[in-house]
C-alpha cells in the first residue's frame, strides 16, 4: 500500500515580513508613548490677573488670551476660591478676538484663587491649564490642579492610537488602489492584493468610528465611562471634527463601491474591455481619495492659521501622495511576497510604480516646504521646538527612504533587463517539462488501463477499482499541480534580481512604517510657529513685570532621579531693598505645574560677603509656594539659589544672579 503525502502548505510568514510586523509594532510604541499627553496647539499668551498676582481689590473678571481661537464649553473656564468653590458667574464671554472671559462674584474675600480652563483649539487638539492669582494676600488653598490632564489618560492613549490607524488604513487603501490601477491592472485578481485594499478600508472605517466615540471624553473628561455617552456624542457632532469625521464615513461608503468595482466587475473584463473602465475608476477612485485627505484638512493644522485657504489643497495633494508612495509601496511588498508563482509581478509593474513613488516624492519635496514655513516660521524653530525636531527627524527618514528607491530602481532596471534573456530559456524548460509530463501521465493511463483489464473477471470489483481509480488520478492531479506551483515559485525566487528587489522593498516599507508614527505624531504637536510665539508673550510679560519693578528668574533642573527634570520660577515684587513677596513654581519640562517634596532659596550677596539669607516658602497649591515678608537688606547683584528635592535622596541646587534694588 502507497502511503501518499500531500505537500505541506506554509502558512507562515516570511521572515522579512514579521521584521516589518515588529518595525510596525515599535512604531506603534513610539507612537503611543509620545501620546500619553496632547500638545497644545493653542498657547496661553496673556490673562488678567496675572500668574502668580497679588491684587488688593477683587477682580470683576478673569480674562485668558489664546494664541489663536479655541472653542468653549459652559464650564470651559473655572475660577475656585481656596476652598475649591467656584465663584464664577455665567458662560464665559469672548470679548475681543483671542481673548476669553468670565465674570466674578462681588465681594470675595482675600486669599489665593485657582484659574482652571479647558478649551479646544482651533486645529481640534484640546488644551487644558491652570494657574493661580491672590487677593490681598496668599494664602492656603486645598485646589489641586495636578489632574489638569486634557486629552492624555487611557482614552488620550486611544485616541492617539486611534489617528495612527486612520493614516495608515487611508495609505494602504489609496496606495493600494492606486498600485493595481496604474502599475499593475493583472493584480485586481490577486486575493493578497484584495486583502489588503479591504483591510486598509476595515482599518479606516474602524478607527474613524472609533474616534467620533472617544472624541467627547478626549476633549472633555477624559473618562473612559463617557465614551458613549450619548449626549457627548451630539456635541461631537455639531463640531467641525465631528463633522469631518461623518464626512470620513460617507465618502468609505462610496470606497466601498469602488473596492468592489476594482476587484469585482473589473477582474473579470478582458484586457481591451478594462479601458474604459479604467479611466472611470481612476477618477471616480481620485475624487473619493482626494475627500477623504480633505476630511483632515478641514480640521486640523492645515484649516487654522496663515494662509489657510492655500493650505488646505497643500495639505490634500500631501496625503495623496503620500498614500500613492508609501500605501504603493506596501502593495509592491505583498505582491512580491505573497502573489501567485503563476502571476509574479512583472518588471513593467515595478517600472511604472517606480514612476510613480518618483512624481509622489516630489509632490511631497513641494508641498513639505510649504507646510514646514508655514508651522515654523523660523530656522531656529528647528532647533528650539519640539515640532521642529520632530520635523527633522522625518526629514531624515525622507532622505533614507529616497535612497533605498534609488538602490530598488537599480534592481529594478535589472530585472528588467533579465526579463528578456530568461524568457527564451523558461519557454524551453516548460516544453521539456511538458513532454516528460506527457510521458508520465501516458505511463500512468498504461497503468490504470492494465489494472482494470485483470480485474475484468469481476464484475462488481471492476467497479470498485474503477472509482478508486477515479480517486487516485485526481489526487494525483492535485499533487502534481502543487509541485508544478512549487516549482515555478522556487524558480521564480531563484532569480537574484528579484530577490534583491523584494530585500530594498522591504527595507522601503521598513522605513515607512516609522516614517508614518513620526508623521502622526508631528500631527499632534503643537506648531514651531505657536510655540515661539507663547514663548515671545509669555518674555514680554516677564520685561512688562521687570520693568515695573518685579524679578523674574527660571532655572532648569535635573536632580537626576525619576521625574527629576523640571523648571523653577522664582518670581520676587518688587524686588527693592525692604520687604519682597516671593512666589515659586515648579514645572515639568512640558509646562504642566507637579509637586515636589522640598524647596528652599537662598540669596547671597557675593561683593559684600552677605548671606546665604535662607527662605523657606509655604507650599500653597500644585506647583506653587509663596512667601511675604522676603527681607533684601541693600541693593546689589544677588546670588538667587533654588534647592529642589524630588525625592528622599534626589535633590539639586541652581542659582542665577540677578540686580535687585
Amino acid at each position: 500500500m502507497t502511503q501518499t503525502i500531500a505537500p505541506r502548505v506554509r502558512t507562515l510568514m516570511p521572515p522579512r515580513v514579521r521584521t516589518l510586523v515588529l518595525l510596525l509594532l515599535a512604531a506603534t510604541g513610539l507612537l503611543l508613548a509620545g501620546a500619553g499627553q496632547a500638545s497644545a496647539h493653542a498657547a496661553l499668551t496673556g490673562s488678567d490677573p496675572q500668574q502668580g498676582a497679588v491684587v488688593e481689590k477683587a477682580p470683576t473678571q478673569v480674562s485668558l488670551t489664546f494664541s489663536e481661537k479655541v472653542a468653549l464649553a459652559d464650564d470651559s473656564l473655572r475660577v475656585l476660591d481656596p476652598k475649591g468653590k467656584r465663584v464664577d458667574a455665567g458662560d464665559p464671554a469672548n470679548p475681543n478676538g483671542t481673548t476669553y472671559a468670565v465674570k466674578l462674584h462681588s465681594g470675595l474675600p482675600d486669599g489665593t484663587y485657582t484659574v482652571t480652563y479647558q478649551v479646544v483649539s482651533e486645529d481640534s487638539h484640546p488644551v487644558a491649564g491652570a494657574y493661580t492669582f491672590s487677593i490681598g494676600a496668599p494664602s492656603q488653598t486645598s485646589v489641586s490642579v495636578s489632574d489638569q490632564t486634557a486629552g492624555g489618560g487611557v482614552v488620550g492613549t486611544l485616541y492617539g492610537f486611534g489617528r495612527y490607524v486612520s493614516y495608515a488604513g487611508f495609505i494602504v487603501m489609496v496606495g493600494g488602489a492606486a498600485f493595481v490601477l496604474a502599475c499593475w491592472q493583472r493584480g485586481a485578481g490577486v486575493r493578497a492584493l484584495q486583502r489588503l485594499t479591504v483591510s486598509g478600508w476595515l482599518a479606516l472605517t474602524g478607527a474613524t468610528l472609533g474616534l467620533l466615540l472617544l472624541r467627547g471624553s478626549y476633549t472633555g473628561t477624559g473618562k473612559v465611562g463617557d465614551i458613549f455617552d450619548l449626549d457627548l456624542l451630539g456635541q461631537v457632532l455639531q463640531t467641525k471634527t465631528g463633522a469631518a469625521l461623518v464626512s470620513r464615513l460617507l465618502l468609505l461608503a462610496a470606497a466601498a463601491l469602488f473596492i468592489a468595482v476594482l476587484f469585482g466587475a473589473y477582474e473579470k473584463r478582458e484586457d481591451e474591455e478594462k479601458r474604459d473602465l479604467t479611466f472611470g475608476l481612476a477618477v471616480g477612485g481620485t475624487v473619493v481619495a482626494a475627500g477623504l485627505a480633505a476630511s483632515w484638512a478641514m480640521s486640523e493644522h492645515a484649516s487654522t492659521g496663515l494662509q489657510a485657504g492655500i493650505a488646505m489643497p497643500v495639505d490634500v495633494l500631501h496625503l495623496l501622495a503620500v498614500a500613492s508612495w508609501l500605501g504603493g509601496l506596501t502593495a509592491l511588498l505583498v505582491a512580491l511576497y505573497r502573489a501567485p508563482a503563476d502571476t509574479p509581478v512583472d518588471a513593467s509593474a515595478v517600472r511604472r510604480f517606480s514612476r510613480v513613488a518618483f512624481g509622489s516624492v516630489l509632490a511631497l519635496v513641494a508641498t513639505g516646504i510649504y507646510q514646514s514655513w508655514r508651522q515654523l516660521g523660523s530656522w531656529s524653530a528647528f532647533t528650539d521646538t519640539r515640532y521642529g525636531q520632530l520635523l527633522l527627524v522625518k526629514i531624515g527618514l525622507v532622505v533614507l527612504l529616497v535612497g533605498i528607491a534609488w538602490v530598488s530602481r537599480r534592481w529594478t532596471a535589472r530585472l528588467t533587463e533579465s526579463v528578456g534573456g530568461r524568457s527564451r530559456e523558461t519557454e524551453e524548460e516548460g516544453e521539456s517539462e511538458g513532454e516528460s509530463e506527457k510521458e508520465h501521465a501516458a505511463a500512468r493511463a498504461r497503468s490504470s488501463a492494465s489494472e482494470s483489464g485483470s480485474g475484468s473477471d469481476s464484475g462488481s470489483a471492476s467497479g470498485s477499482r474503477s472509482g478508486s481509480d477515479s480517486e487516485r488520478a485526481t489526487q494525483l492531479a492535485r499533487q502534481q499541480a502543487a509541485k508544478d506551483a512549487a516549482r515555478q515559485k522556487q524558480r521564480r525566487d531563484a532569480d537574484p534580481n528579484r530577490f534583491g528587489l523584494r530585500r530594498s522593498v522591504l527595507a522601503e516599507a521598513g522605513v515607512a512604517v516609522v516614517l508614518l508614527a513620526v508623521t502622526t505624531m508631528l500631527t499632534s504637536t503643537e506648531p514651531g510657529r505657536t510655540e515661539e510665539q507663547a514663548k515671545a508673550a509669555t518674555a514680554a510679560s516677564s520685561a512688562d513685570a521687570a520693568a515695573a519693578g518685579a524679578l523674574t528668574l527660571d532655572m532648569s533642573f535635573d536632580t537626576g532621579g525619576e521625574d527629576g527634570k523640571g523648571v523653577v520660577r522664582v518670581d520676587l515684587d518688587p524686588a527693592r531693598v525692604g520687604g519682597n513677596e516671593m512666589h515659586v513654581y515648579v514645572q515639568r519640562p512640558n509646562g504642566r505645574a507637579f509637586d515636589i517634596p522640598e524647596v528652599k532659596v537662598a540669596f547671597t550677596l557675593e561683593s559684600q560677603d552677605i548671606g546665604p539669607l535662607p527662605v523657606v516658602p509655604d507650599h500653597i497649591t500644585t506647583g506653587h509656594w509663596s512667601a511675604a515678608g522676603v527681607q533684601i537688606p541693600m541693593a546689589g547683584e544677588w546670588k538667587v539659589a533654588v534647592t529642589v528635592r524630588t525625592s528622599d535622596i534626589d535633590q539639586t541646587t541652581v542659582s542665577k544672579n540677578a540686580q535687585i534694588g
